[in-house]
């Protein structure tokens, strides 16, 4: 009879592991960031909803509403057009409350974690990184106004403990 061994696990399974999630991650911020994966988002919900129409009467009103916000959102990405509405309730002026997007059509943020109507002051939120901020608050402003650990695309949170660019001083001197 043989002695059952432990079996411990491979030295790199972890490191394999973080390759995994990491090209994961990558993937998924690959196809968010794809116009062509976003136009036909929203070409099949405007098939679905075209659907639901013929075959859903009672929700007809609801349904005409529905496609023609799908088609002005069709119209803004086709375009590369986006707009600021608290800009633009401020401004009332669709040019001043434009969104910029680089040329993949993705939104820009300036360091402050909002969205920016100023192509020289902003670039996409995946583009940041701890030297482009100067305390530690204000990458942490901007970590959590991007969304936090549940999005932490720009790998500011290295630790995963909620807290962005500990290695930047805590206030400017």
């Amino acid at each position: 009879m043989q002695e059952n061994e432990d079996i411990t696990p491979i030295s790199g399974s972890e490191e394999v592991k973080d390759v995994k999630i990491s090209k994961n991650k990558e993937t998924k911020r690959n196809i968010r960031g794809s116009k062509k994966v976003r136009l036909g988002v929203i070409i099949f919900l405007m098939a679905v909803v075209a659907v639901l129409f013929v075959v859903w009467e009672k929700a007809r009103i609801f349904l005409v509403v529905a496609f023609l916000a799908l088609l002005a959102a069709l119209g803004m990405e086709v375009s590369n057009k986006d707009y600021d509405v608290q800009q633009l309730i401020k401004t009332k002026s669709f040019e001043q409350s434009e969104v910029q997007r680089d040329s993949s059509g993705n939104v820009l943020f300036d360091v402050f974690g909002n969205t920016t109507t100023d192509a020289t002051k902003g670039k996409k939120a995946d583009q940041y990184n701890c030297s482009d901020f100067k305390t530690q608050p204000q990458a942490q402003a901007f970590f959590e106004k991007v969304g936090g650990l549940g999005n932490d695309i720009n790998r500011l949170d290295g630790n995963k403990d909620g807290e962005a660019c500990e290695s930047l001083p805590k206030s400017t001197k």
